[in-house]
């Protein structure tokens, strides 16, 4: 998402930052790798402030990609949740160090290949926390209240001949989160104010929470009306959204995807909805993005966004600066603001 950035004031080091010398270290001669188009203030600050190579320019194999522009130079990588550093292009990059991932989710990151080689790993926890969970409430209301339905209803016409019909009501519901993690929290956080009752399923109770806790997600999905996916990616909860776990939602119960695709088995979700068998969906997140099952697209009770849960002004710009700030940080042998690694 492209945005114009708010003015800042310079400092002198700003001013000049081809002169920009941190411990020692001539910033703009380190070589950081871009591997798809993100923010284009990010892209702006990495190329302000360090030697920026684009992978997407690549026009061949990324092999060739880093021998026509040295990739032993490459010394930092910034990734997303669309591309991030796998096995092949952290061994493609002898001198690299440091990967800084412009989201909070790692499963687009080989977290194991980076301990083996001693490579740092950052991310961007807590300034997208209260986007994601809003963006969360939104897509309950969404789809609850037909909102995306209504307001075509009205566009095409319809308004005129007949009312809209009845929706159903999100005060009061029960809502079970998936992983009550710092966004899982937020969202908790908001439901309250619905006047909703909150339950969890984590791996282990939180000692913080005064919501009721459940071991198994399947009695989670069966005691609330709204499951919210809110956990992070991993071989363990991938597909954790099963055919079991839709089928004790329910036809009238609701789900809410805003953690990774990945943890739904989207084809069991398309036939649960198509059947009958679930009432719902609101999904900002899919298994093969940018692809999005045909099915769905027709579905007056299913609400789409195109992975937007972070993609506002303010948290864009913040992302940003943090994942600056950890490559300033690693490059002036100072502790990263937010280490993974």
């Amino acid at each position: 998402m492209e945005t114009s950035r708010h003015t800042t004031q310079q400092t002198e080091k700003e001013k000049d930052p081809n002169l920009e010398k941190i411990s020692g270290i001539e910033m703009k001669s380190i070589g950081v790798l871009m591997t798809c188009p993100m923010h284009k203030y990010l892209e702006q600050q990495l190329e302000t402030h360090f030697n920026l190579f684009r992978l997407w320019h690549c026009n061949s194999s990324i092999t060739e990609f880093l021998k026509t522009h040295q990739g032993n130079t490459i010394r930092a990588v910034v990734g997303n949740t669309e591309i991030g550093a796998d096995a092949e292009l952290i061994a493609s990059l002898p001198s690299l160090e440091i990967v800084a991932s412009y989201s909070v989710g790692l499963d687009k990151i080989d977290l194991r290949k980076c301990e083996e080689k001693g490579i740092r790993v950052s991310n961007t926890p807590d300034v997208l926390t209260h986007d994601v969970a809003d963006l969360a409430i939104g897509l309950i209301l969404g789809v609850l209240r037909g909102i995306c339905a209504s307001d075509a209803y009205v566009r095409i016409g319809k308004w005129k001949d007949a009312d809209f019909g009845l929706a159903t009501k999100f005060s009061g519901k029960s809502v079970g989160i998936v992983g009550l993690g710092r966004i899982g929290t937020a969202i908790a956080k908001r439901a309250e104010a619905f006047g909703c009752s909150i339950s969890y399923f984590s791996r282990s109770q939180k000692p913080f929470a005064s919501y009721k806790f459940y071991s198994n997600i399947i009695d989670l999905a069966t005691s609330c009306q709204i499951l919210i996916v809110a956990c992070a990616l991993t071989e363990e909860t991938r597909h954790i959204i099963n055919r079991e776990v839709i089928d004790a939602l329910g036809p009238k119960g609701i789900l809410i995807n805003i953690g990774r695709g990945a943890h739904v088995d989207e084809t069991e979700l398309v036939s649960a909805l198509l059947e009958g068998r679930l009432g719902g969906a609101g999904l900002d997140v899919y298994e093969n993005e940018p692809e999005v099952p045909e099915e769905l697209l027709g579905l007056g009770n299913v609400v789409l966004q195109p992975h937007v849960g972070s993609d506002t002004v303010e948290t864009s710009d913040a992302m940003a600066d943090l994942v600056i700030s950890n490559l300033k940080a690693h490059f002036s042998k100072k502790s990263l603001l937010t280490p993974v690694i």
